[in-house]
């Protein structure tokens, strides 16, 4: 099965020679009716940031999924692509069957939760970070970044959900967590408990120090840093 082990303490180092913050804030995507395409994405219940035109000849519609920093454009004469030939845009999710339940709920077509195939990575399924076999249901370890469901929008842009609920070492600086959402944010609340739990019943009795062991899990988890014991 495909699951990503994380290695805590080998964590990469980050280049010292930026001189530049990078940020990567807007994905444009294909599409072919502009108005269509608009009603599906404010389905989904994404924040709606723009909607410019000019005549008949140029339109920019942007939206902005919740938590995310980076937002999609697509529109009239904002690209040459194809419709429907941009694959492997990926939503990180901290609670895969809660993002699942969410566009259920919202009359959205998505798939069942899927994982890897260990090392078999080539086969007939559509393409992801783990080749192109999905095995039906999510990672049996649930392990950080290995469970993925998908959905399209009309025109065939297609998404998927990877479930994150640890990053890999280096991926965050350990001095400047943040959360998205609340609900990203009570999720790492509920992993901190559970661990803090099995942390009193070795040490055989109740933690006064809680909310900075608390702290100090969640810090840690996020920065892919070894965790507290």
């Amino acid at each position: 099965m495909a699951t990503i082990d994380i290695e805590r303490d080998a964590a990469t180092k980050p280049s010292k020679s930026r001189s530049v913050d990078l940020k990567l804030e807007v994905v444009v995507i294909p599409v072919s009716d502009v108005d269509r395409a608009k009603a599906f994405y404010a389905r989904l219940g994404w924040r709606l940031d723009a909607d410019f035109s000019s005549g008949n000849d140029w339109r920019v519609i942007q939206f902005t999924p919740p938590g995310s920093a980076c937002s999609v454009i697509f529109g009239r004469n904002v690209t040459a692509a194809a419709p429907g030939s941009a694959r492997g845009l990926y939503l990180i999710v901290s609670d895969l069957d809660a993002a699942r339940k969410d566009l259920l709920d919202r009359g959205i077509a998505v798939s069942e939760p899927f994982h890897g195939a260990g090392d078999v990575h080539a086969g007939p399924d559509e393409p992801y970070l783990f080749g192109s076999v999905r095995v039906s249901g999510a990672d049996p370890k649930r392990g950080s970044y290995s469970s993925f469901a998908s959905f399209s929008d009309p025109d065939g842009n297609g998404w998927l959900f990877q479930e994150v609920t640890a990053r890999l070492p280096g991926r965050i600086a350990g001095d400047g967590t943040t959360f998205a959402s609340t609900a990203d944010l009570a999720a790492a609340l509920r992993r901190a408990a559970v661990a803090h739990g099995e942390h009193e019943k070795r040490t055989g009795g109740h933690d006064e120090n809680w909310a900075d062991w608390y702290a100090d899990y969640i810090v840690r988890e996020q920065a892919g840093q070894t965790l507290p014991s």
